[in-house]
């Protein structure tokens, strides 16, 4: 019965924030509902083509980043990806996340080659995106829209900026934070139990996995392809933005500012079922610095979220599918 109750908990928490949100923007269920009817059927289209898309170029870099021995056919990474993403997306507490190794695993992917593939891609999400919000946040604070404070957008700027190098350095080098975390768990004593020594050499072969992840020019592959997953997600919301009826002052700039902040409170690990409500509020408060009225970026956030979980659930049973059609070949050993 608990996984049952994290679901409903997790439900109850997404109802309690929308209706939440709801009251603060003076948005009623027949509003929300006209807002999300009013979207031109060539535009969904046409954002489910940008977000396919991006499902390509996010198997194309778990792929790059697995060393060539354990590398699956691209085919099955995109079905493994692609029913991840689901799994991530809906489940509470980013419990789905763990799918992909156990996915890769089921084909002969070694754990630590796909957890590694999984932490380095999730760091270079970060660090693309705060390097994106520290870009769009510098131009929009200095520009007519901006409906704060000025000095608050450039610390906010210049605070993504900072995040954005430790992250990429961090996806460099992440084996070095395994090795702190080894050297603090020996100067605490924790390696002489038989579970703390057991978690110091799985943490071993972890940080050995993050070093070959980065090895043989592969993060370097893999940077420019995360550039291209961002700037494919924020040409989706764009997309959608305008579909919804935001105003045509809002661009590419404006809504990679407005959903990056959505994208963030939905990183949360605390979020509520699908992101519901937390996503919603990191768009109204994105889009509300923006000037946009409350009970519009509501709305609009509503109908993009929806959107989006129709196509992570359309793509993701594809995946699944896929996975049962065409089972993840068994890599080659090295040698």
């Amino acid at each position: 019965m608990k996984p049952l109750l994290r679901i409903l908990l997790s439900a109850a928490a997404a109802a309690a924030l929308l209706a939440l949100l709801g009251w603060w923007g003076n948005v009623g269920p027949g509003e929300l509902a006209a807002v999300v009817r009013q979207l031109p059927a060539g535009t969904y289209l046409l954002a489910f083509g940008v977000h396919a898309s991006v499902y390509v170029a996010r198997a194309a870099r778990f792929q790059a980043l697995i060393p060539p021995a354990s590398r699956p056919s691209f085919a099955s990474m995109l079905a493994a990806s692609s029913a991840h993403n689901l799994a991530a997306y809906v489940l509470p507490a980013k419990s789905g996340e763990a799918a992909l190794v156990v996915y890769l695993k089921a084909g002969g992917v070694p754990m630590r080659a796909g957890l590694a593939s999984l932490l380095v891609s999730r760091v270079l999400d970060l660090a693309t995106l705060s390097g994106a919000m520290a870009c769009a946040t510098a131009w929009l604070a200095l520009g007519e829209h901006w409906h704060a404070p000025r000095w608050t957008g450039l610390t906010m700027a210049a605070a993504f900026a900072l995040a954005a190098f430790f992250f990429f350095t961090l996806s460099a080098r992440g084996d070095r934070l395994v090795a702190a975390g080894q050297g603090l768990a020996r100067l605490v004593r924790v390696d002489r139990t038989r579970f703390g020594q057991r978690l110091v050499e799985r943490s071993g072969e972890l940080g050995e996995a993050l070093r070959d992840a980065g090895a043989g020019g592969r993060l370097r592959a893999a940077i420019p392809v995360s550039l291209a997953i961002w700037g494919g997600i924020f040409v989706f919301y764009a997309i959608l933005a305008q579909g919804f009826g935001l105003p045509p002052r809002i661009g590419i700039l404006e809504a990679a500012f407005g959903s990056s902040l959505a994208v963030l409170t939905n990183l949360l690990p605390i979020n509520a079922l699908a992101g519901f409500g937390t996503q919603e509020t990191g768009w109204v408060v994105g889009f509300g610095l923006l000037g946009v009225p409350r009970d519009l970026s509501f709305a609009t956030g509503f109908g993009v979220h929806l959107v989006q979980l129709a196509n992570v659930c359309v793509l993701g049973l594809v995946g699944h599918l896929a996975m049962g059609i065409l089972p993840l070949p068994r890599p080659r050993k090295a040698g």
